[in-house]
């Protein structure tokens, strides 16, 4: 029954059981990468413009030991949104802004960065394993000198899905152009060998404009990550010595889900702004069903958002109307990608005011997030056939 997938993009396809999935949706993992964006500041402080390219790709690679997750995200809702504040003095915010293909467009910031992303994720079934195609485009914008570094990151491979114990790998390079000066970081995933060998290994170099090797980096991309100057052949300069950029952050043992500590405020409301918005994912039942270990309400739920889902579609096409994103718009910029073209999303703005109006007010101090019933819908007559 499973061969007529191999091959396939499953990612609309399948319905799967709640009980692979983790109490997180796409969105909020999308938000993990915030975790060590300590590294994104400490780039922008930096004069050095290779050390730059060393932190804000540690930043980049930091990320990795959360996808080793073996549970499935939530799939967002179309209109679904995610907020995050109270971290690193960061303004995060996801919206899901396309379902079939599905797509999400997200935008962070604090006094050191801009973060834009818009991603498409596009799978191909294999049988026992997934490739997991990253299609998307990330740029930063470090503020003190503007300058605008983009990112090509490597697939994702998830393995043993049907037989064996499933495990997730990264393979391939990771690219980190600074599309100002032309500088650039390129690292190599190494794909896990024989009896492990080589997996979770990266190696690479820091290039100058004239792709001249300036610093060789090196480390796993679940442990930490090290640099060191080199000279034009790619050897080490001596006198110097390998440096430690990144090393994960200590994670609770034992923990069911493999979240560091920084996942569970991800789905605490410690991180959420005042008067959260109705459509953000904390909010959704299915995903706190599970969180609470209720397995069948979990599926019931998500069951019953899937359809509230396709009936807001019926309703929409019948009035004639196209789904429009509230805080991202779609641009007529088209950008490729090693796996396909991309249609690019920009944040509009327009939650800023939002958020400034939301934090002024005097209103909406007493008001609990946790009362807040999930809404991302743009049409309430669910019914409409």
């Amino acid at each position: 029954m499973m061969q007529k997938f191999i091959g396939s993009d499953v990612t609309s396809m399948v319905t799967l059981p709640v009980l692979i999935f983790e109490p997180m949706t796409m969105l909020q993992k999308m938000a993990e990468l915030m975790e060590y964006s300590y590294l994104l500041d400490m780039a922008d402080e930096c004069e050095d413009p290779y050390m730059r390219l060393v932190y804000s790709t540690s930043w980049a690679i930091s990320v990795y030991y959360a996808l080793q997750r073996t549970w499935k995200p939530f799939n967002p809702i179309l209109g679904e949104t995610y907020e995050m504040v109270n971290h690193g003095g960061i303004t995060f915010l996801a919206e899901q802004v396309s379902h079939h293909p599905p797509m999400s467009a997200a935008h962070a910031e604090n006094e050191h960065f801009i973060y834009d992303i818009t991603s498409k994720l596009k799978t191909k079934f294999l049988g026992n394993s997934i490739d997991v195609y990253p299609v998307g485009r990330t740029h930063v914008t470090l503020k003190r000198d503007g300058v605008v570094l983009d990112l090509v990151p490597p697939l994702t491979k998830a393995n043993n899905l049907i037989f064996g114990r499933t495990w997730v790998d990264s393979l391939g390079e990771m690219i980190m152009t600074n599309l100002t000066t032309g500088d650039k970081a390129v690292l190599y995933f190494q794909p896990c060998g024989w009896f492990g060998a080589g997996r979770y290994e990266v190696d690479g170099y820091i290039y100058n404009a004239a792709e001249e090797p300036k610093i060789l980096m090196t480390g796993k991309w679940n442990e930490s990550m090290s640099f060191q100057p080199c000279d034009g052949e790619g050897e080490p300069l001596p006198g110097t010595e390998l440096k430690e950029v990144w090393r994960v952050a200590d994670t609770p043992k034992d923990d069911k889900f493999q979240y560091t500590y920084f996942a569970h405020k991800i789905n605490s409301f410690d991180t959420a702004p005042k008067k959260l918005l109705a459509s953000d994912s904390r909010l959704r039942p299915d995903r706190y069903a599970l969180e609470q270990g209720e397995l069948s309400k979990a599926g019931s739920e998500k069951s019953s958002l899937e359809e509230r889902q396709r009936a807001e579609k019926r309703n929409r096409e019948a009035k004639g109307h196209q789904f429009t994103p509230k805080w991202f718009d779609l641009t007529s910029e088209v950008t490729p990608t090693p796996w396909g073209d991309l249609e690019v999303y920009q944040y509009n703005g327009k939650y800023t005011e939002h958020r400034a109006a939301m934090d002024s007010s005097t209103s909406v101090i007493e008001i609990d997030n946790r009362s807040t019933e999930f809404n991302p819908w743009q049409y309430e007559d669910l019914a409409a056939q």
